[in-house]
Parts: C-alpha cells; structure tokens; sequence
C-alpha cells in the first residue's frame, strides 16, 4: 500500500487529494478557489473533519505551503511525518512532444517543463513551482508528472498540422497538442461505461477558469479545442479562446503593444474577465440575473461558442452518441448547460429541465428520454487518474 498526493494545479485553483493506492481509497481532499485573491477559499476534507478557511492566498506557493501544513496538523491533519508520503503526482499541462507518458520527475524533465512555459505561461510555471515546493516538503517520495497533453496523442496528423510552411511544423514542434487530457480521458472512460457501447462517438464538454472539448471516438482523442498553447476554442475565463490571428498585429501597430503586452492580454485580461470584469461565473451570473448587460452578453458568447464546436465535432465523428459536461462549470451550471443544449434538437439532444435542475455528485443523464443522443453530467476525477497512473508507473 502506498500514500500518494495528486497535487492539480490550475490557472486560478489547486486540487489535491491523498490517495491509499491500489485501493483507491480518499483519505483527504480538498482545493483552494481564487488563488491570487484576498477571498481566496481553502478547503480541506477528511472523513472526519472539514475545514473552510476563506484568507489571502498570494500564489501557488503560498497554497502548498498551507496545504502541507494542515496535513501535518496535529489535531485535524492526516499524516504526522511528511515521510509517509510514497508518491506525489503532478498534473502538468504542457508536455510538447517530449512527453507522450506519464514520467518520473528528474532535473532533465524540470527543464524541459520549463522551457515549455512559454507555451502554457497560466500552469507550466504553477505546475514546476508545485513540484519544486514537493521536493522540499516530501523529500523522500518519489515525484511523478502526469501531462495533460499525452490524451491527444491520439488525434490524427490532418486534425493537429496547422497549415503553416512545412518546416514549422516539422521542425519546430508547431501543431496542435490539446490539453485536460487527464479530464477528457476520465469522464470519456465514464461515459463508455456508462453508455456500454465500446464504439462510441462522445463529445467532452471541460468546463472550468479553463475550458476545452474533445472528439472521442471509441475511446481515442480525435480533436480538441485547444491548441498549440491552452489558449485557443472556447471563451474561458481570462483566455480569449479563438480569435482572428490579425488582431495581434493590429494590437501591436495601433496600441503600440509589445508581444509581451499582448501575450498577457489575451491570456490573462481577455475571456470572461476582459467582457465583464469578472472571471468567476457564479459572479457572472449573479450580475447577469440583476440585470448586467455586459454579464448576459458575455453568458450568449460563452454559450454560443460551445454550440458551434459541439456542431462541428458532430460532423467530424460523422454522429454523436452522447455529450458529457464537466470540471467547476460543467458540473455545477444548470443554466450553462440548458444554454448550450438549447435549440439543438436538429442533432437529436434534447435537455430535461427538471432533470438539469437537481444537484448531484453522481454520473446522472439529464437528456429527455426521447432524446436521441445522451446528455451526461460526469464528475470528473483529475486526481484518481493522476494517482492511477503514477502508482502504475512506480509498481512497474
């Protein structure tokens, strides 16, 4: 039996959970909302305690050093030496093509996942500095990286070339390599079993800060919203998801913006929190119900996105058997998902209200039963699939 910590940096959030492997069995979990803020929220859950703490939490340094410390509490921790701790996996979202698997963590795999920063600037440098904090605080567990971008490995030469000279492509690494990989490979897994149909053609529908949408079919990554850089698709919430590449340019010659200038503007001013203000969704809608026109605005684009992807990969999957929604806003968002599902009875997806109104954590279809595709609401597990595949990688 071995203790593994699956720590899951996001943008704006860090997800933790202390597995007992191979039982699978949660001995504590939690996460910590709005990093960055002064309301941030930490959360800490154990079978016997749960604690909300709502304090200033600079960056994710400052998380891990809270998060280590109340593991090691005396009174409401779950551990009393950081060296029970055997594994401690890591989500890292930008792989490129030097990792296709899941990895041992070494001095060699820590450069190269800084060196991929530039390309996943929001979680590359939050994901090392996590493993960094690790090595200092667990200094006898082994450090493992999980990347979000080996799903995609699966998607087809036509679907990740972009149409760029040749040499870009096939000297330099430039295509498309897709991101959530531990999210979509989860809940699309979910749905198989759930659907008990092998041959399958799904739709992932990753709502969250971050938000992408796969193309499965039997079980394999096919296409993916996101790009080159966890930027492009959907409206997220401070990443502008797709634009016209020209806007760059324009942004440079008529504001004067450099390419750093630009870089952080779409990556962190742009999305929901460049049209309305906020990043936070339930801030959103909370403002959006009194009235916001920027704020219902901003709720159609996000929305109206989502339906032309779901269009489009209903097409490439030539058919659709279910669409899966999850991560923060997936799961929680009745009106987010009775949006998207709006109007697309033509695909034969067909949502029940009464179905999407009640809140569970369990795998739940919330379609019409005469709806000829499945509308599925999936929690997803990032950090059981991080812990599964870490502990299979020590094992072996």
């Amino acid at each position: 039996m071995q203790k593994i910590l699956v720590l899951n940096s996001g943008s704006s959030s860090l997800k933790f959970q202390l597995f007992l492997m191979p039982d699978e069995t949660v001995l504590c979990s939690g996460l910590i909302e709005r990093l960055g803020t002064d309301d941030a929220k930490f959360i800490f859950e154990t079978k016997d305690n749960s604690i909300e703490v709502i304090t200033s939490i600079v960056n994710h340094n400052a998380g891990l050093q809270l998060l280590a410390k109340q593991l090691l509490d005396k009174k409401t921790g779950i551990i009393k030496s950081a060296e029970e701790i055997d594994i401690v996996g890591h989500r890292v979202v930008h792989g490129g093509n030097y990792f296709s698997d899941t990895t041992e963590i070494t001095s060699d795999v820590k450069a190269r996942i800084k060196a991929l920063s530039s390309l996943a600037p929001l979680h590359n440098p939050a994901n090392l500095e996590g493993i960094k904090v690790s090595e200092a605080i667990f200094k006898n567990a082994k450090q493992v990286a999980v990347f979000d971008t080996a799903f995609h490995q699966s998607i087809p030469e036509h679907a990740y070339k972009y149409a760029i000279p040749n040499k870009y492509s096939d000297e330099h690494d430039i295509r498309l390599y897709g991101f959530h990989g531990t999210s979509h490979k989860y809940v699309s897994e979910k749905a198989i079993e759930f659907l008990d149909k092998k041959e399958s053609k799904i739709i992932t529908i990753h709502l969250g800060n971050g938000c992408s949408m796969s193309a499965i079919k039997n079980g394999k990554s096919i296409d993916h919203s996101l790009g080159f850089s966890p930027i492009t698709g959907l409206i997220m919430g401070t990443r502008s998801g797709d634009i016209d590449p020209t806007i760059i340019f324009h942004l440079a010659e008529k504001f004067k913006l450099s390419l750093k200038e630009i870089n952080i503007l779409l990556q962190k001013k742009s999305g929901m929190l460049g049209l309305t203000g906020h990043s936070d969704l339930r801030d959103i809608q909370a403002k959006a119900n009194a009235g916001d026109k920027a704020c219902q605005l901003a709720l159609t684009m996000n929305t109206y996105r989502i339906k032309k992807y779901i269009g489009s990969y209903a097409a490439i999957l030539n058919g659709l058997d279910a669409i899966v929604f999850t991560a923060g806003i997936g799961e929680n968002s009745n009106y987010i998902r009775e949006s998207v599902c709006k109007d697309l009875d033509f695909l034969g997806i067909k949502l029940d209200t009464e179905k999407n109104n009640k809140r569970l954590k369990t795998i739940r279809a919330i379609n019409t039963d005469d709806s000829e595709v499945k509308i599925l609401v999936i929690p997803t597990n990032e950090e059981l699939e991080i812990a599964k595949q870490a502990f299979n990688l020590i094992k072996d």
